[in-house]
């Protein structure tokens, strides 16, 4: 982006009259906060908005988690908070970690500290600057009139480009309140697409690419907005496709050639195998952080093409042979057009591939209807969930089992149709976030998928959805524990500690925030329950719906992960480990 043009204002305005004509500018449809004495003046100012709705929430985290939503969900719209300092921004700071590390852009909007004044000890003083170094891509804190609009179009900018995340801009409440003269204001001009220079990389890209015998795509969030170019990649190539967490919705599920997610020994069958003898694979926007590496348990071939927005991320934990560090709305597909005037068709390849991985899928999904007992099997939830879901409806995750379950068994089809945290990974995402797309998405349906421990961290955030009338869906994975970490203690410890919640009664909940309450308990009521839930959303109530899950069989990620870390263990303490497990289960 590039502020290149002024208009003549030569008025007496106050900055908060100034924050909101630049917010009005910016693709900034909604603000997350709580009022405080030192945002008062901006939120009376927002008042007058007729692009802009401030939104009231119950804690400044899921504030961060709402405006992560709006980013995540759309593309063309920024999350942006409205906070007090200090104690809002402590508050907020799990949400700014969570898009700092995902990459994912947001405006920290807050007050701050009168700087018109000698007194020292102010309320809510404190460097904003240390607070959020680490955590932010550059804090900004504005000290006269005319710098409002240009810094935070500055923010915006420096959020947007390169790899995304969040950027702070604190307003004086001085500067808030008062009017001063400004002969000038920015016009607003939309970042542009960078332009990768380096033509001789993409042609060994596509030679490496076009002269491989099984090659391979792994997408991460960064391709989520090219999802049709690698689909046609993929299917020149003949190539299998997996993804990251994050990057779950960045390939369709029902394409025959999307295998899973990851290709270590912790992803399922269809993926492993697919990946077992792969000679070239092509990256695109992914990181290889530990979760969608298996515990950076993954082989990758020595033919590797990287392309990430990121340059520290071209050749991190694994190396490539060829690095395209570039916007892959520009790289994908330019590499794309040079490997169909290569004329690269690899159809009996792609018939290949794509009948194998729909054997071990179904081989896969049948080992998960085979494990029935009297608690909601998994695999039934998602085969009837997905049944109800429309293409583009929209699916948030929180972290825990139930977001590995989801990976590995809930197909999603839609360009950004799923959402959850991932690098930073922090619980209590789902319900707050879930309420950030559907205000962003208002026709499309908005599921959450939450585990019961993530629930109780901002559970009564249900409340926003109810007072804005948002037909959201909660369905609870419920089994009274903090079943991904209780699984990891059983396999190593054979025994739980400070994982079991015991049960709780979310049809308090459910009373006390407004929204409609489902018990689903059995296989039987499977797809009963969701209709009744999706009949209440359409109606604008939020619905928590409880699901008495079974997790009694692990995911092959959990499964996976554990062994990966196991394996790295010096082989003393591996030995103490293995030792100590085996003996504790015959002796309880």
């Amino acid at each position: 982006m590039a502020v290149a043009e002024t208009q003549t204002l030569n008025k007496n305005v106050s900055g908060a009259w100034l924050a909101r004509y630049a917010l009005e500018q910016l693709p900034v449809s909604f603000t997350f906060g709580i009022p405080g004495v030192h945002t008062t003046e901006l939120y009376d100012e927002l008042n007058n908005s007729e692009s802009i709705q401030p939104v009231l929430v119950t804690h400044e985290e899921n504030a961060a988690f709402m405006g992560d939503a709006i980013s995540r969900s759309t593309g063309d719209q920024i999350g942006c908070l409205l906070i007090v300092p200090a104690a809002g921004l402590t508050h907020a700071m799990s949400g700014i970690g969570e898009c700092f590390l995902d990459g994912i852009p947001l405006l920290v909007v807050s007050g701050g500290i009168r700087t018109d004044i000698p007194m020292g000890n102010q309320l809510h003083e404190l460097s904003h600057a240390k607070l959020l170094d680490g955590i932010t891509k550059g804090p900004f804190k504005v000290t006269d009139h005319k710098d409002v609009v240009p810094t935070l179009f500055e923010a915006y900018r420096i959020a947007m480009e390169g790899f995304p995340g969040p950027v702070h801009v604190e307003l004086p409440v001085n500067l808030q309140l008062f009017r001063d003269k400004v002969d000038a204001l920015p016009v607003f001009t939309p970042p542009a697409i960078p332009v990768f220079e380096d033509e001789a990389k993409l042609d060994a890209a596509v030679q490496e690419l076009a002269s491989a015998q099984r090659p391979g795509i792994f997408v991460g969030w960064g391709a989520v907005d090219v999802v049709d170019e690698v689909t046609a990649i993929a299917e020149a190539l003949g190539a299998p496709v997996t993804t990251t967490l994050q990057g779950l919705s960045a390939f369709p599920a029902d394409h025959a050639l999307h295998a899973g997610m990851g290709f270590s020994k912790a992803a399922v069958p269809a993926a492993a195998n697919a990946f077992a003898d792969c000679d070239c694979l092509l990256s695109i926007g992914v990181a290889f952080s530990e979760i969608p590496t298996g515990s950076f348990s993954c082989e990758v071939p020595s033919k590797h093409i990287h392309i990430d927005i990121k340059e520290e991320n071209i050749g991190l934990n694994f190396p490539t042979s060829v690095g395209l560090a570039g916007d892959s709305r520009d790289i994908v597909p330019r590499l794309r057009q040079k490997l169909s005037e290569q004329g690269v068709n690899e159809a009996a390849r792609k018939a290949a591939v794509a009948e194998q991985i729909s054997r071990d899928k179904e081989a896969y999904r049948e080992e998960w209807l085979a494990h029935l007992n009297d608690r909601v099997n998994p695999c039934l939830f998602f085969d009837a969930l997905q049944k109800q879901m429309d293409r583009d409806n929209i699916t948030v995750l929180d972290d825990g089992n139930h977001t590995f379950l989801a990976a590995e068994l809930h197909g999603i089809r839609g360009a950004r149709s799923l959402i959850c945290p991932s690098d930073f990974n922090a619980m209590g995402y789902c319900v707050p976030a879930a309420i950030g797309a559907k205000l962003a998405n208002p026709s499309k349906r908005v599921v959450g998928i939450v585990g019961d421990g993530c629930f109780l961290m901002t559970g009564m955030e249900v409340l926003t959805a109810s007072l804005n009338n948002l037909g959201v869906i909660y369905f609870i994975f419920s089994d009274g524990e903090l079943s991904q970490i209780s699984q990891g203690q059983e396999i190593p410890y054979n025994r739980k500690t400070c994982t079991v919640m015991g049960e709780i009664r979310f049809e308090g909940i459910a009373m006390a925030t407004g929204a409609a309450y489902i018990p689903m308990t059995s296989n039987a009521e499977i797809e009963a329950k969701i209709s009744e839930a999706m009949a209440l959303s359409d109606k604008g109530q939020p619905v928590i719906v409880d699901v008495k899950i079974d997790y009694s069989k692990r995911t092959r990620f959990t499964q996976g992960v554990v062994k990966a870390v196991l394996k790295r263990f010096p082989l003393g303490d591996k030995f103490r480990f293995i030792g100590r497990a085996v003996t504790r289960k015959f002796t309880g």
